[in-house]
């Protein structure tokens, strides 16, 4: 593999990792991988383990959240009727939640023990790994901005599309390294998040991933906002402040590209099984 850029944990140990660029599959693969990735989520700053709202851009981030999961149901309605769900790195619980207020009959997965309890404190009892179900199959599959996250992907592939029921939908969302504010932040691109994102996927690569395993792409959204949310913290990396108003502008014309190119900032994938 190709070295492709240098960037930093700026959020947590503020260490250099290195990105590596895979031809084939066409992604980034970060690298090292610490032996201790674990200990990189044991952070304030990891927010989406806490729920919390100290900060400017952590109360933009769950108002902004709120949003996104009455979205995020709505997507899932509009692409299947059946009932059983599974969320894959479900957090604290809050997509599952909306889940169950929409009749669905829901499980999740989540190894980050802080987190699992926060959920259980709101009624949601996660499993610790896939392999928890592995008699078991669902209708639909989500993967909320995880599938970057989760070590030996090959082998977290195969797991998941064993656990999709013949004609599942599966659901991806996951940043998107061509994206223009990915290009102009560059090693300060928040969304490159090492090293607890592993790897960067594109379009191409998702494709490939899922299609060895029978499961084929059928259409993909675009997040909005995470553009602006991203090039908010990407100031911050950049310039030691968050810039709203600069943030704000490149967020809006990355989005503004993406018109032609397709290339948003995060993008969610809707994949099924078809053999």
């Amino acid at each position: 593999m190709k070295p492709y850029l240098s960037t930093k944990d700026y959020s947590v140990s503020n260490e250099e990792f290195h990105l590596l660029f895979d031809e084939d599959l066409e992604m980034l693969v970060t690298n090292p991988v610490p032996e201790n990735l674990s200990s990189y989520y044991e952070s304030e700053n990891y927010i989406s383990h806490t729920d919390a709202s100290k900060t400017f851009s952590d109360r933009i981030y769950q108002s902004v959240k709120k949003i996104n999961l009455k979205n995020k149901i709505k997507l899932v309605q509009k692409h299947v009727a059946s009932k059983r769900i599974l969320d894959v790195g479900a957090g604290t619980g809050d997509f599952l939640i909306v889940a169950k207020e929409n009749d669905f009959e829901i499980f999740g997965v989540e190894p980050n023990l802080k987190a699992k309890q926060k959920a259980k404190q709101k009624g949601v009892y996660l499993k610790n790994s896939l392999d928890d179900f592995e008699n078991s199959t669902f209708d639909v599959i989500t993967l909320w901005h995880v599938l970057e996250h989760l070590p030996n992907l090959d082998e977290q592939v195969l797991k998941i599309s064993k656990l999709l029921s013949e004609n599942g939908i599966l659901i991806i969302a996951v940043p998107n390294y061509k994206s223009y504010d990915a290009k102009f932040y560059k090693k300060y691109w928040a969304a490159f998040d090492v090293p607890r994102h592993l790897w960067h996927f594109s379009k191409t690569s998702i494709q490939k991933l899922f299609s060895k395993k029978g499961i084929e792409l059928v259409n993909t959204y675009p997040m909005i906002f995470d553009a602006f949310y991203v090039s908010l913290l990407s100031e911050k990396y950049k310039n030691g402040k968050q810039n709203l108003i600069k943030a704000f502008f490149i967020g809006l014309y990355s989005n503004f590209k993406a018109l032609g190119t397709k290339e948003y900032s995060s993008l969610i994938y809707v994949l099924k099984r078809v053999k």
